[in-house]
């Protein structure tokens, strides 16, 4: 995967976009972010940190859509990008996604998939693609939506400018901003720290929270009654629980 590097640190992987100079985002590296993604899912990976340097990624390889203007073709990137999206929202684990320097148009796209977004001070998001004459294809109008709230979201999609990190903070796109230098090592703790939890309860509060949003409360509570049930007899349940009996700490192993 040249495009993309993948380590493990203990539980936790990490996955870094390497297509410099700004991790443009293309067909090749969506699929090597696919290929990624599919070595998470394993129980020995517990948490997830997706990010990229010194740009996280600063949208799709525009040069792409004019290949697909000029061919007639459809734009098959976008539809790699939606892939990519899903996979990494459907991890059943919790992601960070560690915003450096730009993540615009597909790079935010990929960033509101994951769980959490910590940015860098001096990090700008947003959807640029009306400046194209175009509209978020990855499910930038969806997520944004879900996270900022309808008129933010018509504002940052409309108008197509950049969101600083500041901002980010404030209208909940970004959970966390902290310094430059300390950026992967903020997400690194907060992905350790996930990964030392109950990771299958983690996974089912995931699974909950994402299907269960605009659904009927009835239908919400169906789905969370599933994802108790689901865990309530797992060893982390049973360990949680004698734990808290023991007045002790527990000591998950995500089984």
């Amino acid at each position: 995967m040249s495009l993309v590097n993948f380590e493990v640190d203990g539980a936790v992987a990490v996955i870094t976009l390497n297509r410099p100079p700004v991790n443009a985002l293309s067909e090749e590296l969506s699929q090597d972010l696919l290929e990624a993604f599919g070595k998470c899912q394993g129980d020995s990976i517990r948490a997830v940190v997706v990010t990229g340097s010194p740009h996280f990624a600063a949208g799709a390889d525009i040069k792409g859509f004019r290949v697909a203007h000029e061919s007639g073709s459809d734009d098959t990137l976008a539809r790699a990008l939606v892939d990519v999206t899903w996979m990494l929202e459907s991890l059943e684990k919790p992601t960070i996604a560690a915003i450096r320097g730009y993540a615009l148009g597909g790079g935010l796209e990929l960033a509101m998939a994951a769980d959490f977004r910590f940015l860098a001070e001096d990090a700008q998001v947003g959807q640029p693609e009306i400046k194209l004459g175009v509209i978020p294809g990855a499910g930038g109008t969806q997520r944004l939506t879900r996270i900022v709230g309808i008129q933010k979201a018509k504002d940052i999609v409309f108008s197509g400018r950049f969101v600083g990190a500041s901002e980010a903070l404030e209208i909940g796109l970004a959970d966390r901003v902290v310094p430059a230098d300390e950026l992967l090592d903020a997400a690194m703790d907060a992905a350790r720290a996930y990964a030392s939890g109950p990771t299958k309860a983690i996974a089912a509060a995931k699974k909950a929270i994402n299907d269960g949003t605009g659904r009927p409360m009835t239908e919400r509570m169906d789905i969370e009654s599933i994802g108790f049930n689901s865990v309530f007899w797992t060893n982390d349940a049973k360990e949680g629980v004698a734990a808290f009996i023991e007045k002790r700490e527990a000591d998950f192993e995500g089984k």
